[in-house]
């Protein structure tokens, strides 16, 4: 399953039903699990965790240093990536460093599109959409079914919230709560994910508390406390207005308003 044109080193673990293409180079300290395609011409270096089932495709750079200055060689730097993810073309991922806990982690299920760039210490979360040319600068979580569209750009630090959706060419430059549309440079909302909402099966109860909530975040002219304050009577009534406010309530960089 390890084509005659790969460079493996002895030390990497390849399963015995990973599929390894032409001319692949996979480094020490990486390990790839069972069903994981690399189509050919991939460069792995570790160390790195690639789990079963993922389709990795050619020319990619999976698990290289990390793009920090203030990196050193520190052999805590690694790269964690979960099941059934597709790794489009010509795709970057680097590990993480010290100052951001070490690893950056990939979860599962992702679908990340040509030309990403997801770079050190950043946690993606499960069955994500990033699309062509998205770029996650240090430090970035995408929370799980959160979708960027091409060529958005999401600033070191930023939190991308759960089923919340990017148009193309967004600038993220602050926290962009679950559920939520934006866009524009610099991204702005634009309403709820009502489509991203429809397709996971959101219940019309589960939209209209939605939509009240969004619309004291967003059109009642309330400061972000009052706000916050305003949402957390209505928590009780809805899981996802609460996960609306716990996302809020712990965002550092502020949100996108």
């Amino acid at each position: 399953m390890i084509h005659p044109t790969c460079i493996v080193h002895p030390d990497a673990r390849i399963d015995d039903e990973a599929r390894l293409g032409p001319f692949c180079v996979i480094g020490p300290q990486v390990e790839i699990g069972a069903g994981t395609e690399l189509r050919s011409q991939v460069t792995v270096t570790g160390p790195t965790r690639i789990a079963g089932g993922n389709r990795i495709f050619q020319f990619c750079s999976i698990g290289d240093d990390p793009q920090d200055k203030k990196y050193q060689g520190e052999s805590e730097s690694r790269l964690e990536i979960g099941s059934g993810n597709v790794i489009r073309e010509y795709c970057s991922i680097n590990r993480g460093t010290i100052g951001g806990g070490g690893v950056t982690r990939i979860g599962n299920d992702n679908w990340i599109m040509a030309y990403v760039h997801v770079a050190h210490d950043c946690q993606v979360g499960n069955s994500t959409v990033l699309a062509n040319n998205a770029t996650l600068a240090g430090h970035v979580t995408v929370e799980d079914y959160a979708i960027l569209g091409g060529f958005t750009g999401v600033h070191q630090y930023c939190r991308v919230g759960a089923y919340s959706f990017a148009a193309i060419a967004s600038v993220i430059v602050k926290d962009i709560p679950p559920y939520v549309l934006v866009s524009g440079n610099t991204a702005r909302p634009n309403g709820l994910n009502r489509e991203g909402l429809r397709r996971h099966g959101f219940s019309a109860d589960d939209v209209e508390a939605l939509r009240r909530a969004y619309r004291v975040l967003y059109r009642e002219g309330l400061l972000l406390q009052e706000a916050v304050q305003r949402l957390q009577s209505m928590a009780a009534e809805s899981s996802h207005v609460e996960r609306l406010v716990r996302f809020i309530s712990g965002s550092s960089r502020g949100i996108a308003r």
